[in-house]
């Protein structure tokens, strides 16, 4: 008899317990659910560069192998630069040769201004000997009308006049003439400066195609996709290889568009990489893309035709990975991860 009562009370804790727990099993679902959302279409992204030659020729030395960690401004490839150094010294004896011609030009103004004053001073000895010569003439003309001097001698001055005046005329025209050369002068001066400095832009073209033989790697990161070797004939464009920054790595998980009404910039996150299931990397959001995935395809769908079938979107969502955390440094671009974001964050940094 007691036996049956146990085991009647222990129906009745049962029949009542069992709802209560359901119950509370289901407001801790829903109240994570209301705070996590999670996606594992998810990978690790960085923000490579693949370098590619800005000149043609034949890569004469390749000094990095695949894998290999570089840091910026290492040298990483050279391309044979021998018909790229001797167009750059044909160009500095072409400056040469313009800043020579500049210099001339300067020389033959200084000289004109010495041509001018020589005759500046022709045509001042010029007035002077008319000045001379019309004194002279009043002079011998006074004698003649007084009986004192010949009509022959005041002819003379009179023509000594003239040649003074004809004089005077020649030496100012040849100060003019001189004037105008200076204009001339500076014209040819002028050119020849011009000639410099396209003679110096060509230089520092060349320069500047002999300093694009050599290839350097733009930031600190790992070598990737080398597929250059010693000997190729390379082109402007021709992908050589990649550089991977694997330490600014982040994370890229493309959320559901239903997801993503309390994701805000600075939440918390957890990413949990494929190959190493048991490693939780910490991180934040740091930003939403402005359109989904689809917006940006190549062929992107056209609703307005044909039969429309609705299918949730995806956005992609940054998350940075916080720095110095144990595991980063086994991260590879391109990984499987499943991230988590806790939208019950404020998005405040911690």
């Amino acid at each position: 008899m007691a036996m049956s009562l146990t085991k009647r009370k222990l129906k009745i804790v049962l029949a009542l317990g069992a709802p209560l727990a359901l119950c509370g099993l289901l407001g801790a679902y829903r109240m994570e659910a209301a705070g996590v959302q999670r996606t594992d279409d998810a990978y690790v992204a960085a923000d490579y560069t693949v370098l590619a030659p800005r000149v043609a020729g034949q890569v004469s030395a390749l000094l990095v192998d695949d894998n290999e960690e570089v840091h910026a401004g290492q040298l990483l490839a050279r391309i044979d630069d021998r018909d790229y150094a001797a167009a750059a010294d044909a160009a500095r004896a072409d400056v040469a040769v313009a800043q020579a011609a500049v210099a001339g030009a300067d020389a033959a103004l200084a000289q004109q201004q010495s041509v001018i004053a020589q005759a500046q001073a022709a045509l001042s000895a010029a007035r002077a000997a008319r000045v001379f010569a019309r004194a002279d003439y009043e002079r011998y003309a006074d004698l003649a009308r007084h009986g004192a001097g010949s009509t022959q001698n005041a002819q003379q001055a009179r023509a000594r006049i003239d040649t003074a005046s004809a004089e005077v005329e020649r030496q100012a025209a040849a100060l003019q003439a001189a004037r105008q050369q200076v204009n001339l002068l500076q014209a040819q001066r002028e050119h020849a400066a011009a000639a410099l400095a396209r003679a110096h832009a060509a230089l520092e073209s060349a320069v500047l195609s002999l300093s694009w033989t050599r290839i350097v790697a733009p930031v600190d990161g790992t070598v990737g996709q080398r597929s250059v070797r010693v000997g190729a004939y390379v082109t402007p464009g021709t992908p050589l290889l990649a550089v991977v920054p694997l330490k600014q790595a982040y994370v890229v998980a493309n959320f559901q568009e239903t997801q993503l009404a309390g994701v805000r910039a600075g939440q918390r996150a957890d990413v949990r990489v494929d190959t190493f299931p048991d490693t939780v990397l910490r991180g934040a959001v740091d930003s939403v893309a402005p359109a989904t995935g689809v917006t940006f395809a190549a062929l992107a769908p056209d609703n307005a035709t044909g039969n429309f079938t609705k299918v949730v979107q995806r956005l992609p969502v940054k998350i940075r990975l916080d720095p110095g955390q144990p595991g980063l440094e086994q991260l590879r671009v391109g990984m499987s991860v499943e991230a988590t974001l806790r939208t019950d964050d404020t998005g405040g940094a911690r």
